[in-house]
């Protein structure tokens, strides 16, 4: 989990910051994206990609994780999902993210920062950066970012869930598990559904 930071490190950069997003394939929500800037890498528990660890050992390592390194939000809602298409969103999510953590750097920080990025994703970014394939399982900053945007994204649901309860959203996160596209069906889509995803 740790041959790219200390690659990049070994090269002079002080911070690597990881990149990952949650919520490509949902129906329903937003899609989340996070930015963790890692100077060292002992946390003292466990840190792996978001989908390896319980909620339990996720919301440990998110509450870690967030007092510890310099971070960034990323969300891009349904609505704009719908208008720009969601790889365009998650693009556009990852940069947010990004930028929310180079305003947190003072100037000479900025100027010592490496990002990884999970998947194949091109950026726009005024920093250099390689994408790394499921780089969440690769590359421990990548996988904080996961932690930090799976838990965020999660909250936001449960935050749903109270609003729209039909959906079942504080369980299935607007995945289409059978018992959402059940509530669809019933019920027919809510203003949190993305319009240009397919419930059947």
């Amino acid at each position: 989990m740790l041959y790219y930071e200390r690659k990049f490190k070994k090269k002079g950069f002080d911070y690597i910051i990881g990149v990952d997003e949650v919520g490509r394939g949902p129906l329903a929500g937003p899609v989340v994206a996070a930015a963790a800037a890692l100077k060292d890498f002992s946390f003292g528990c466990r840190i792996d990609d978001s989908k390896k660890l319980s909620s339990l050992q996720r919301q440990e390592a998110f509450s870690v994780l967030v007092s510890k390194v310099i971070f960034g939000i990323g969300v891009v809602n349904e609505k704009l999902i719908d208008r720009i298409n969601i790889l365009e969103a998650t693009r556009l999510a990852m940069q947010e993210a990004v930028s929310s953590v180079m305003q947190k750097l003072e100037s000479k920080e900025k100027k010592s920062c490496f990002c990884l990025v999970d998947g194949q994703m091109k950026l726009d970014l005024a920093l250099p950066f390689l994408s790394i394939t499921k780089g969440d399982s690769r590359s421990l900053a990548i996988a904080s970012a996961s932690i930090i945007a799976k838990v965020v994204r999660d909250r936001i649901m449960g935050i749903y869930d109270r609003i729209v309860p039909d959906y079942g959203f504080i369980e299935n996160k607007g995945y289409p598990t059978a018992r959402h596209r059940q509530a669809i069906e019933k019920h027919g889509r809510c203003f949190l559904h993305r319009e240009s995803f397919s419930c059947v």
